[in-house]
């Protein structure tokens, strides 16, 4: 396994890092201690989660998983989705922020969070408050890095900004939707980070599942894959799509690749990339996540992978 830097912050993490939106929902307790032991047999120590995943089973499976071996990984979580029917059991605001994170304490059973990160932006709360709670939450030793996900460059540039001007922790990492065929945040979200050396962590590598190479063109998506059902994956179902994936798989094939192989070696070229966070619900994806991290682009590879993907070859 790989590491890089965590964004401009002196911590390392595995270059494949450990999606668990499905814990505590489709992956019981059993199954979530096998995925982490094998995440730690692989070198994998980047692991992130949100209060709101299941409803805060995500957390607590991880809690329960992790005993004994907090010291082997870099934990990231979330905060700032609903959590109750209180009028204040969301948002950004310091209210909100300090309950959230001492409820995810609790459910990890842990005395600390490595990366506590705003999960969007809120635009009823002023930056500042909330960014002046994380600063209290860093000093009282609860929190040690924070982050955002979902923010716009300009979110991402006003925040830090007054981070550097107030002495407060800076976001040291943006967790974007990033894919091959996702890549609105190659206009402004990547030069900023590329410039102000943010880590950024790709969620969603596979768009669902479409970018494995499992869904054919022409074909009726297998029983029971989120190909039938999810209106997410079906949006990239389009003969566009097909045709480029087909390429790519030929030319990820003829290089002894798979396709998902490709889509995350794609998104590491990318020296900005600190991890991709691959979601898994067995552990063999996680093995074929973990492979995935091994393969390195060359530059020429990776203008070759661009050509196909911006029509500029065939």
């Amino acid at each position: 396994m790989q590491y890089r830097q965590l964004g401009k912050s002196g911590v390392r993490v595995s270059v494949i890092g450990l999606g668990t939106n499905q814990f505590g929902g489709k992956v019981d307790q059993a199954g979530v201690n096998e995925i982490i032991d094998g995440c730690l047999d692989l070198g994998i120590n980047f692991i992130d989660t949100a209060d709101v995943y299941t409803s805060g089973r995500s957390e607590e499976t991880l809690g329960v998983a992790l005993q004994g071996k907090w010291d082997k990984v870099v934990l990231g979580t979330k905060g700032v989705s609903p959590m109750g029917q209180g009028v204040n059991d969301r948002g950004a605001s310091r209210y909100h922020i300090v309950n959230a994170v001492e409820a995810s304490l609790r459910r990890m059973q842990v005395d600390h969070i490595d990366l506590y990160q705003l999960h969007r932006w809120d635009d009823t709360t002023p930056i500042d408050e909330s960014l002046r709670a994380l600063d209290d939450l860093v000093h009282s030793g609860k929190i040690r890095y924070v982050g955002a996900s979902n923010y716009a460059a300009w979110q991402l540039s006003r925040a830090n900004l007054l981070a550097e001007m107030r002495g407060w922790p800076p976001l040291v990492t943006i967790q974007p939707h990033y894919h091959m065929f996702e890549r609105g945040i190659e206009q402004e979200v990547i030069p900023y980070c590329n410039a102000y050396g943010v880590g950024i962590l790709p969620y969603f590598p596979l768009a669902g599942g479409f970018l494995t190479g499992k869904y054919k063109w022409g074909e009726a998506a297998p029983a029971g894959s989120r190909g039938e059902n999810s209106a997410y994956v079906q949006r990239y179902m389009t003969d566009k799509n097909y045709g480029i994936m087909e390429k790519l798989s030929a030319w990820a094939e003829e290089r002894g690749h798979s396709m998902v192989e490709l889509a995350h070696a794609w998104l590491l070229a990318q020296p900005q990339v600190s991890s991709v966070i691959s979601g898994a619900t067995k552990l063999s994806q996680v093995q074929s996540n973990a492979a995935a991290g091994e393969w390195v682009l060359s530059a020429d590879e990776f203008a070759a992978v661009n050509g196909v993907l911006d029509g500029k070859t065939v």
